[in-house]
Order: C-alpha cells, then structure tokens, then sequence
C-alpha cells in the first residue's frame, strides 16, 4: 500500500475529511474512480405499557461505505471501524472485489457536470429533538398513553405509548470532484390501544405524530385520544359478503398505493422487465385527475424539510422534483445513473444507498397530488361501500399488477359510515385501479416520506363471507 497522508483518528467527526480522504486513499491504490460514504447517528426510543417502561434504548452509530471502480469493474466494502486500520482493510477489501467481478458497460459514477447540491437551508436538522431530559421523554410515553387508556372504558389495555428522538449526518465525496454533507433530525410519539367490546372481543389500533423538530409534534394527549378514537370504532367489526363494491382508502392506507406505484416505476423493475408499467412511458395509465410527483427539495407548510427531503442524492446529484404521472400520463420512470443508463434515459437524482452496494432507487417525498373533495363528501357519495382503515400482507405483484391485500375498515351505507369490518380481502390489478379512481381528497398531510389524500377506487372486489 503506498503511503498516504493521515486519515481522521476514531475521535474525529470531520466526515467530510473523511470521505476525502478515503476518496484519495482508493484513487492511490489503484482506483480509477472511487465513491465514499459516511453516517453517523444516535438515536433514544422507550415504550411504556401500563405506565412502565418496557423498553429502553440509547444508541450511537458511525460507519463508512466505499465503491471502487477498476475501469468498468466495481467493488464495495464497508466498515465501522474508522481507524486508518479499518479504513486501509475496507480499501484493500474493495479493490480485491472489483478484480474480480465482471465487466458491466452501465456501471460508473455520473459524469464530472451533473455533480450539485441545492444550496438553500431545506430545513432538516433541529437539536431540539433532545430538548427534553430523558425522564421527560418517558413521560411523554406515558402522558400519550394514559391519554388513550383514560379515554373510554372500554379501552382496558395497551400495547403500549412510545417517545422516540433521533439525530443523523451523512457525507459523501468522489473522485470526480463532489463533496457534500447535511444533518438530519426526527422526533415522534405514539400510542397503541386495546379496547374489548361487551362479548369480550378485543381490538386494537393506534396512532402517532412525527415531525423534524420537536416543536412541531402534537401534545401526547391529542395523539393518545386519536388513538383511542381509531380503536372504538373498530370495536363489533364482523366481515361483509362478497362483492364488488366501490373502496376509499383513508390516508394512511391510500400511501401504501402511492408506494407501489413506485416499485413499479422504479428503473430497477423497468429495466428488468418486472413491472407492469414498462414501456408506458407517454402513455395513459391512470385516471386524468391522477398526479404523482416526487418531490427531494420539499418544505412542508410549517417550512420544514420533509421526511424524503436532501440536497442531494446518494450519488451527488442534486436533488430535485420530478412529475412521475401527470393527469394520468406516465411522464418519468425514477432513476440513479445506473439504470437511466441501461434505459438510455437521464437519472432523475433518486439513487439511494446504504454503506455498502452499489446505489439502488428512492424516493423523496412521493404524493398523490390532492383533490377538491373533503373525505366527508368522498363518503357521503357512495350508496355502498368499504373505508379502508388498515391493509395487512403483501400481496401486490408490480410484474403483473395484482392487488391483494387483506383490509380491516368501516362499512359505508347511504353515504355513511355503519359499522367495523374485518377478515376480508380486498384484489383487483393496479392497471385497472389506476384507471378506476374517481375521487381524490383534499386531506394530503406528510406523516412520512410517502403520502396520499383520501382516495376512492370503484370496481374492485371484496372477498367475505
């Protein structure tokens, strides 16, 4: 190994000297372009049952992740031992690795002018997340679900109320010039309820609240009686007939959609052939009032970056908003180089990676857009029909399209919401549901990376009694 100059002791935090630093170290071992990664995090979760502490967690984490290329031949290792030892081994790993794979004519970091990164504040990173001492982070557990327990005599158990605080940074360099790093932060608080109606049949459900700073969580109090609200009604839930039925999906299920979509979307499946929107570029797929935009520069309306928000993409390019089907027309697959490559398109800045491998595809904050209608009004409009509350299983097939999925709910009838409902099916093929939607909410709210309104999908079918 030739001689370098010294890397950054274990003590030292600079990761942008770092990823330099090993980028240079690679580049001398023989690399003819090289990528370097680095994270580091710590993170605080506890959960309370019945007002004790059940589980308790303090972590920190730091590690590294390299990929070497050998003209077309690649290599990756990874490491948490940031010595110049560990780092010389993870060196020395990914070179022996990129000898002896295969030559791939795609592989490669983009080219030196696609490199950036959006220079306004995204807002990402707050240190108040761990503005409360850790006894007050307990009782924030507690108060969310004491709140949930005190809420209706029915509700008689818990699986428990959690407090969670995390803060994270990450930086990444190459040898074609590109550094860059940013800080992130997360802070959340939940509760899970039980509540048994009068033959004795329990039933449970819950709810949270998740925001970049800790300032902009809702009281414990509002997301424990939430939970308890989402709990009692689906108390004397019993399964329907089979049928064909218009369905809504409630928000925190319509996303699921939203996120198969994006598996079929993704470069990866379509390169491959494994999805059923493969050569739909252009084409109609979905209803015209469908729009799916993939937004990694968003500031959600409290002005905050989003969960899916960054200046740039794992491979350093700068983030940015891409309209994947607009009034129902497939405009963009979503992209990293590699796969634009293999489909002789532009990446659409949405390579994602661990520390290890080559990047894979992510999205940033993928949303259906919104609608006019309340979800009020999306129910009022349906004679008969299924509320889906919660999806469980995974039973969608991005190759073909089919859609399985098991569904708890409530039972519409005349425009109103009757009775719980569970132990049921609910298929159809996302070709045809994309196709099908007839109304979309006005109710889009980011609880995560990926979000949807109220969402109303006609002619699928319920398997029940």
């Amino acid at each position: 190994m030739p001689e370098t100059s010294p890397l950054p002791n274990e003590t030292a935090l600079d990761l942008e000297s770092l990823v330099a630093d090993v980028v240079a170290l690679a580049v001398k071992a023989g690399a003819t372009d090289a990528e370097a990664t680095a994270r580091e995090g710590d993170e605080f979760s506890v959960n309370v049952r019945m007002g004790e502490v059940e589980t308790l967690k303090e972590s920190g984490s730091r590690g590294l992740g390299l990929r070497v290329f050998l003209g077309q031949r690649s290599g990756s290792a990874s490491t948490s031992d940031l010595t110049a030892e560990g780092i010389r081994q993870v060196v020395d790993g990914a070179l022996a690795l990129a000898r002896v794979t295969e030559e791939d004519p795609f592989a490669g970091l983009p080219e030196t002018g696609e490199f950036g990164a959006v220079e306004d504040d995204l807002h990402l990173y707050f240190d108040d997340v761990y503005s409360l001492a850790g006894a007050e982070r307990i009782e924030w557990a507690r108060r969310a679900e004491a709140a949930a327990l005190k809420a209706d005599p029915r509700i008689t158990n818990s699986d428990g109320g959690s407090f969670d605080a995390a803060t994270g940074r990450k930086a990444l360099a190459n040898s074609r010039g590109f550094h860059g790093s940013y800080r992130s932060s997360y802070a959340g608080v939940a509760a899970a309820p039980l509540a048994k109606d009068a033959d004795g049949r329990m039933q449970r459900d819950g709810w949270w609240s998740s925001a970049r700073s800790f300032a902009l969580l809702e009281s414990p109090e509002a997301v424990g009686k939430e939970a308890a609200r989402r709990t009692l009604r689906r108390l004397g839930a019993r399964r329907v007939p089979t049928q064909r039925v218009p369905i809504i999906f409630a928000p925190e299920t319509a996303r699921t959609l939203i996120g198969s979509i994006f598996e079929a979307a993704s470069g990866d499946a379509i390169w491959r052939g494994a999805s059923f929107l493969a050569g739909k570029l252009g084409e109609t797929i979905a209803a015209p009032s469908l729009t799916i935009v993939d937004d990694n520069i968003m500031l959600l309306p409290t002005g905050v970056g989003g969960f899916g928000t960054s200046p740039f993409d794992d491979e350093g390019l700068p983030s940015q908003r891409t309209i994947v089907v607009e009034n129902g027309v497939l405009r963009n697959y979503l992209l990293n180089t590699y796969t634009a490559r293999k489909l002789g398109l532009k990446s659409t800045h949405n390579a994602a990676r661990g520390l290890a491998g080559a990047p894979g595809v992510g999205c940033g904050n993928l949303f259906l857009a919104p609608g006019t209608l309340s979800a009020e009004e999306i129910v009022g409009e349906v004679k008969a029909g299924l509320y889906v509350t919660s999806l469980m299983g995974f039973g969608t097939n991005t190759v073909t399209g089919d859609y399985s999925r098991g569904a708890t709910g409530l039972w519409i009838e005349n425009g109103q919401l009757t009775h719980a409902v569970e132990e049921i099916t609910i298929a159809g093929n996302l070709a045809e549901m994309l196709r099908n939607v007839t109304a979309i909410g006005n109710d889009l709210e980011f609880r995560g990376s990926v979000a949807s309104p109220t969402l109303r999908i006609d002619g699928m079918t319920i398997a029940g009694a």
